[in-house]
């Protein structure tokens, strides 16, 4: 099969030839047609198999075929991301297989002025990619108007529907008319996310092109138990011996990257940081140094895990084990992206065994554990070890703060009985304000 029989735009398919695409790969084949019907889809595939082009293809085939209504350009299509270096990743693929096309692409996310972004929109708009949280903000100022999008798209679908971005979501999706296309993209689906999902799309057509939640099986995969305070130390040591290749290295906190990449560099082994609290011409620098091969290590927070295409990248190593299974996906999905050949190593302390074990669960296989002479660690770490169980306690000894027949006092009656408050009201107090969206949404 070839893009030609899918029945794109001739001017699209010039796009695909200028960048030397010529075979769609199985989402592509499986999900364009789709689209381009009309129907809703739910699409999930590994990582690095072109998910992008399998809905902004048959996206801008659609726009490029009707004629915008008369007036300011408002958005005919929004795809929602997760963050800023996916919102210009997408932006970036929109505008290169659209380049034959005269169709405006505009970007909204966090981290940068909003004024600058109010001009981009007023001088019309196609496609608009956008991060949840500053998308809100331009609908509360009434910068944007949502009324005439036709098709919705979610990127990396199972981030989006979590609970952090949900309540953005849902405001999102009052704006939006009721008749449209929706299209769900992701290489990873939690049943509670897929089951969520289903709530927002049309009778859809599911695309699954693999088992779900896999790993390509170019990339190769090993776990070096260590002591955590002899993590840095390792890490250094491996960048050492490798120190031709490029390298992902993935920490835990904002904090931690920085210092982690400061460290690096004291030891002679230049890196930079990427997280959520540089500011977003610092965050596209630091990708663009080591996209284009100037850095030669990275360290990031899952920040740089979701749908980031970085080219020929051999090596991600896990400095912290994430905490969500489904993550460890994501991040070594950086690598062996295309059928190319990659590898993925994890530095794991003792307090991390349970995060392997949950790893393993997810991918249905074992992770090699391979001990560093010098770094070996001064307990045994076991993956394979049964969850704790409980065993069963004796009778307890009488008290005389409990009823007769050993039956408890019912203390939250007690309470309200002294302060005359019911609990529920007493637990607001302490919690403070009422729960809203989690930091992070703002893109």
């Amino acid at each position: 099969m070839t893009f030609d029989t899918l029945g794109l735009a001739p001017a699209l398919l010039r796009a695909l030839a200028d960048n030397g695409y010529a075979t769609p790969t199985p989402i592509q084949q499986q999900a364009i047609p789709l689209v381009l019907s009309g129907r809703d889809v739910l699409g999930g595939a590994q990582t690095g198999t072109g998910k992008t082009a399998a809905f902004a293809l048959p996206v801008l085939n659609r726009l490029s075929k009707e004629t915008p209504p008369a007036g300011p350009r408002k958005p005919r299509a929004l795809v929602l991301v997760p963050t800023r270096e996916l919102a210009v990743q997408v932006a970036d693929s929109f505008k290169t297989y659209g380049r034959h096309l005269k169709l405006n692409v505009t970007t909204l996310f966090g981290g940068v002025g909003m004024q600058p972004q109010v001009d981009q929109l007023r001088r019309g708009v196609d496609v608009l990619v956008a991060c949840p949280g500053r998308l809100i903000d331009h609908l509360d100022r009434g910068s944007v108007k949502l009324d005439a999008v036709q098709v919705l798209v979610l990127d990396e679908a199972d981030r989006m529907l979590d609970m952090g971005f949900l309540p953005a979501i849902k405001r999102i999706l009052n704006r939006l008319p009721k008749q449209r296309q929706s299209l769900l993209f992701s290489a990873t689906f939690e049943p509670r996310i897929k089951a969520l999902a289903l709530e927002f799309l049309d009778n859809p057509q599911e695309v699954q092109v693999a088992a779900q939640n896999t790993i390509a099986q170019t990339i190769a995969h090993r776990a070096h138990p260590v002591d955590g305070p002899k993590k840095r130390a390792l890490l250094v040591e491996i960048l050492s011996r490798r120190h031709t290749e490029q390298v992902l290295v993935f920490g835990k906190t904002k904090h931690g990257c920085n210092r982690l990449a400061e460290q690096l560099e004291e030891s002679g082994l230049p890196a930079v940081a990427i997280h959520g609290n540089k500011s977003q011409a610092a965050r596209q620098k630091a990708l663009n140094e080591f996209k284009s091969g100037k850095a030669r290590i990275l360290v990031a927070t899952d920040v740089a895990a979701r749908g980031l295409d970085i080219p020929d990248l051999p090596l991600v190593i896990n400095h912290d084990l994430p905490m969500v299974a489904e993550d460890y996906i994501h991040r070594i999905g950086r690598t062996g992206r295309n059928g190319a050949s990659g590898e993925a190593i994890s530095l794991v302390a003792q307090e991390e065994a349970h995060l392997l074990r949950q790893i393993q669960k997810l991918l249905g296989r074992d992770i090699a554990m391979e001990h560093v002479q010098g770094f070996e660690p001064t307990r045994a770490i076991r993956t394979d070890a049964a969850p704790f169980k409980q065993q069963p306690r004796g009778p307890r000894p009488p008290s005389r703060n409990r009823r007769p027949h050993g039956k408890p006092r019912d203390a939250s009656a007690h309470a309200h009985a002294h302060t005359g408050q019911k609990p529920a009201q007493r637990d607001g107090q302490r919690n403070g304000r009422p729960g809203g969206e989690r930091r992070g949404t703002r893109g």
